[in-house]
């Protein structure tokens, strides 16, 4: 007689477990933290070679202290994959790529619903996973096999609808991106939309933009 009470209360134990574990999955590592780790992030995006290292080793810490973080753990992944520019031996170049590859697509396979919410920077982490990994999947070489998948990512972060609430400095990131992904793939209309839509959000990017825009005229 008291066995499907007690049935009921271990599903309702198991529920809560379940749901611990899915909130848990979303917690953020420290903001001051995190910050750090991303200006070395941004430094070494932007071609400071010596910023790589330092923000690999970052984001590697950072994955040690909150290892079902997907966004610090797609940081890690596309920092490691970017020391493969560092180095002239062969070996090392592909050693680097791939294991930054593989951090990537476990950050990719930690998404779950919970992730929709925002993680770090204000933005949803959903949408920066994918983001960090598209970048990286499209710029790696084309023997590696991850364009395909990279378009992809980069067509699921612009088309989701979560993407309207996420900072305007990450929209504007997402518009570049795929501004410089049709002009590579000689669409011109289709990267001015995306170049004209920075400049009328006067998202950061826009003096950037304007400048793209300019070039694209002549």
């Amino acid at each position: 007689m008291h066995l499907f009470p007690r049935l009921r209360r271990i599903r309702q134990l198991a529920l809560c477990a379940a749901l611990v574990g899915l909130t848990s999955a979303a917690i953020a590592v420290p903001e001051t933290q995190f910050q750090s780790a991303f200006q070395q992030f941004l430094q070494a995006s932007a071609g400071d070679s010596a910023a790589i290292e330092h923000a690999a080793e970052a984001f590697s810490g950072l994955v040690k202290s909150e290892p079902s973080n997907p966004v610090v753990l797609a940081y890690a992944g596309a920092a490691t994959a970017m020391k493969a520019t560092t180095t002239w031996l062969p070996w090392k170049k592909m050693g680097f790529a791939e294991d930054g590859l593989a951090q990537l697509d476990k950050a990719l396979s930690l998404l779950n619903t919970a992730h929709e919410a925002p993680v770090q920077n204000g933005t949803p982490g959903v949408l920066e996973v994918k983001f960090v990994a598209a970048n990286t999947f499209l710029a790696v070489p084309d023997f590696m096999h991850r364009q395909e998948r990279g378009t992809k990512l980069l067509g699921e972060v612009l088309g989701s609808p979560l993407l309207a609430s996420a900072p305007l400095a990450f929209k504007g990131s997402v518009w570049l991106k795929a501004a410089n992904e049709a002009s590579k793939a000689q669409k011109p209309t289709e990267a001015r939309r995306y170049l004209d839509l920075i400049v009328q959000q006067q998202a950061p990017q826009a003096a950037q933009a304007q400048a793209l825009l300019k070039g694209m005229a002549q």
